[in-house]
């Protein structure tokens, strides 16, 4: 009679004993790299849950992996997102990494991505050079560049007929890339910029630059702001009397997630962005429905560009059955994928940016509701990339 251990491995070799867990495929380890808390705190929030709704609806798995999260707090502070991103890469050994919101905190992880060789997935920030001259095969996007937004809603200030224009922003990447592309698509149909000002990150003291604008008396602001400092500054910019003098021209994250906080002085602000509240399509309404259900709050563009960070995960993940090895195989078929987003299908550039309508919104209520494409299947023009 054979001893129980040899039948056992009997069994074993001819598959009749399913291999136990430790030998099947471990969780794919996802490293979140957002901001927990300071200005962007509710930002990156909103970007985990969309990421994590989508993967609940796949039955928490993505390629058939279970994922496990290793989070970390980059507080928006570039002087720590190398230690941070590095202490991911290399002490927690995730196999991606999911972030940022901060465009200067987004470069270094894209340099230590790059470096390493770590799928990367930028889920907020539009760091133009993410996808220009740091392009890497590995670094994707599933937000948009600084570029695409400002540069629409300079061709929507065009198009309403003004002709001078003044810009303010926060003197960082984010700000100033948003609002060249503003400059980009005002003057190339006629418009001039006649002064672009600026103040530190996270300073939220505007009231000199306001009365700076309420002298010069332009026919448009464009601003770019988010989080906490976009409360602070459409507040300020009603109070001091300008909302009923200069039209106020946006950046969509001016109002996304930050309308209740604004409240009335939000009313009417026209703002440029990927996503819109009343999309009205069976896409935009089920993910809204889910979401709504899921976390008992409404959705906005944040979550939305989580959800499909974790989408274009999963599109790479299905094509490899889940063996995150395969980086060649795994980073082409992210490229390709296809994206059923609330915002509207959409495909990514060469250079890993979507391609994607941008809409003109008008603040109604509690939300950024609809009014028309600005402009349709908006490429960023990846400057520098060379893949």
């Amino acid at each position: 009679m054979k001893s129980p251990l040899l039948f056992a491995a009997a069994l074993l070799a001819a598959g009749s004993i399913p291999l136990p867990a430790a030998a099947q495929q471990a969780p794919l380890k996802v490293g979140l790299m957002l901001p927990y808390s300071g200005t962007y705190a509710a930002l990156g929030d909103m970007i985990e849950k969309g990421f994590k709704l989508y993967v609940q609806e796949q039955g928490g798995k993505l390629g058939g992996r279970e994922l496990q999260y290793v989070k970390v707090d980059d507080e928006s502070d570039p002087s720590k997102a190398t230690d941070n991103v590095n202490k991911l890469i290399r002490r927690d050994r995730v196999d991606v990494l999911i972030g940022t919101v901060h465009s200067g905190v987004a470069l270094a992880m894209a340099r230590a991505a790059k470096e390493s060789k770590t799928l990367l997935i930028v889920p907020n920030a539009g760091a133009d050079a993410i996808t220009g001259a740091q392009c890497a095969p590995n670094i994707f996007r599933s937000s948009f560049s600084n570029w695409q937004p400002g540069y629409a809603a300079g061709v929507v200030a065009a198009k309403k007929g003004y002709r001078r224009a003044m810009t303010i922003t926060w003197n960082y990447a984010a700000g100033q890339e948003t609002v060249k592309g503003f400059t980009e698509g005002f003057e190339k149909t006629g418009g001039k910029v006649v002064k672009d000002l600026g103040v530190p990150f996270p300073n939220v003291e505007f009231q000199a630059l306001l009365t700076e604008i309420a002298a010069q008396k332009p026919d448009v602001v464009f601003a770019f702001f988010a989080g906490g400092g976009a409360v602070k500054f459409v507040k300020d910019y009603d109070a001091a009397g300008l909302k009923k003098t200069v039209p106020l021209v946006a950046s969509g994250f001016l109002t996304d997630g930050t309308i209740e906080a604004q409240g009335a002085s939000a009313e009417g602000i026209l703002s440029t962005l990927h996503y819109a509240d009343n999309l009205e399509t069976p896409r935009n309404n089920a993910f809204r429905k889910s979401f709504a259900l899921t976390y008992k709050q409404n959705a906005d563009v944040y979550a939305v560009q989580g959800y499909d960070a974790a989408q274009m995960l999963g599109a790479g993940l299905a094509a490899v059955k889940g063996d995150i090895s395969q980086h060649d195989k795994l980073d082409a078929a992210i490229a390709r994928a296809k994206i059923d987003s609330p915002r509207g299908r959409f495909a990514l550039s060469p250079q890993h940016n979507p391609i994607q309508d941008i809409y003109l919104r008008e603040v109604k209520g509690k939300y950024n509701e609809l009014v028309d494409i600005a402009v349709r299947a908006l490429a960023d023009p990846g400057r520098g990339c060379k893949l």
